[in-house]
């Protein structure tokens, strides 16, 4: 005699529906995308800071080394300028040497000031 063949699914399976699966619900795209990608926020806060010095550096500093800065980052307390060529760095660094303690009154977070060369590409 032939045995019988096992049905694997016994019983009645439970129906899922898909507003079931799903988390909160989210009401706007910036909290998506606070949720999802958490580093967005902290390059958009770097972005904003690096706006606030330039628009800084160049209201504060002489025009002709103002046009020579090719960069501006505030890491940990730092800002770090950044110089178009050596000569450049010099004289921003002895331009800076004069609004040290205006910059610490712009933000006094900034423990550092800090002058490097990145030519332009």
């Amino acid at each position: 005699m032939p045995k019988k063949m096992r049905r694997d699914k016994h019983g009645k399976r439970r129906m899922s529906t898909a507003a079931a699966s799903r988390g909160a619900r989210t009401h706007s795209v910036k909290e998506l995308l606070a949720r999802a990608v958490p580093g967005l926020t902290r390059v958009t806060q770097q972005s904003i800071r690096q706006k606030f010095w330039s628009n800084w550096l160049r209201g504060h500093l002489p025009a002709e080394i103002a046009a020579r800065i090719s960069g501006v980052s505030e890491r940990d307390g730092t800002l770090v300028i950044f110089a178009e060529s050596a000569a450049w760095s010099a004289r921003l660094r002895f331009a800076l040497r004069e609004l040290e303690p205006g910059i610490r009154a712009a933000h006094a977070e900034v423990s550092a000031v800090l002058v490097r060369v990145l030519p332009r590409s």
